[in-house]
């Protein structure tokens, strides 16, 4: 069978990942860069075109995929003369595979019906060392017929693949997911720190608490640099969260529902992110947190 032409638009650590793993599989890519230079020369050198801009992108393309970190970001790439959606044929189907707005991907989803395309909504779950294998949880949402139609090219990307319904609802759930991971991680950084701050060893508090139904995996990545040092073990920035988090408080009051729990999160990371924390990864809040305690 014939492998559809898949335009690829933002190539960071998971986008670029994501390329690999589809060449290493024989689809011909277009793809076009946002910010690293060096992974879209790798991508062109692998066999990649480079377009001249996201339409032109869209116009060689069966299916283009996006994966960029705001919201904004995205609605760069999508509008405009130059834009995906100027470039869009009947039948073509974009794909977002970042951390948006339901708002904004169902406003998109709109422009890009008028178009005769398809829009979908597929955050992702996992690293990108996980992508490199095609190991990623994909959460997709939208037209079920068109999430049929990309299934097993989103099967040569994740792991775990799910249609959650309606444009948006992969969003939506991401948010929500994140909310929640982010919540946990920082809790337990300020755990460690606590610990530090009455004397008693992190790794006795972490052998405590893992041993009953308060382990997860997110206790495990902020353990990973707390006990070991290791802050690799969640790639994730204190950055990139943030947004998410404050994403997650915009959904929130786009429904008239007002967000308890997000606020000791969004808060703490926000001010990390002041005092020149941002570009660190989420386990080295204890260090955020043991900074405070200290003072």
């Amino acid at each position: 069978m014939t492998k559809p032409n898949i335009g690829f638009i933002g190539l960071g650590l998971m986008g670029a990942a994501m390329v690999g793993r589809l060449q290493s599989l024989g689809y011909s890519l277009n793809v076009l860069g946002n910010v690293s230079r060096p992974r879209v020369d790798a991508a062109v050198a692998n066999g990649a075109t480079e377009g001249v801009n996201a339409r032109a992108v869209a116009e060689a393309s069966d299916i283009v995929m996006l994966c960029m970190g705001t919201s904004d970001s995205v609605e760069s790439r999508m509008r405009g003369a130059d834009g995906v959606i100027a470039g869009l044929r009947p039948g073509v189907i974009v794909i977002d595979f970042g951390t948006s707005l339901p708002g904004s991907t169902k406003e998109l989803g709109a422009e890009v019906a008028a178009k005769g395309a398809i829009y979908l909504d597929a955050p992702l779950g996992r690293t990108p060392s996980h992508a490199v294998d095609g190991l990623l949880n994909i959460m997709c949402s939208g037209d079920r017929e068109a999430f049929e139609k990309v299934q097993p090219v989103l099967e040569d990307l994740g792991e775990n693949v799910f249609h959650l319904g309606e444009l948006g609802s992969g969003h939506t759930i991401k948010l929500i997911n994140n909310f929640f991971g982010m919540t946990v991680a920082n809790a337990m950084a300020e755990a460690f720190a606590m610990a530090d701050q009455a004397g008693v060893p992190r790794q006795g508090l972490y052998d405590v608490m893992s041993a009953g139904p308060l382990r997860s995996g997110m206790m495990d990545f902020v353990k990973g640099y707390a006990v070991d040092g290791d802050s690799s073990q969640l790639a994730f920035s204190i950055r990139n969260a943030s947004k998410d988090v404050g994403y997650y408080r915009k959904m929130a009051d786009d429904l008239g529902a007002e967000t308890i729990m997000s606020g000791g999160a969004n808060t703490a990371m926000t001010t990390a992110i002041d005092e020149g924390q941002g570009d660190d990864m989420v386990s080295e809040m204890v260090d955020f947190f043991a900074k405070r305690f200290s003072n």
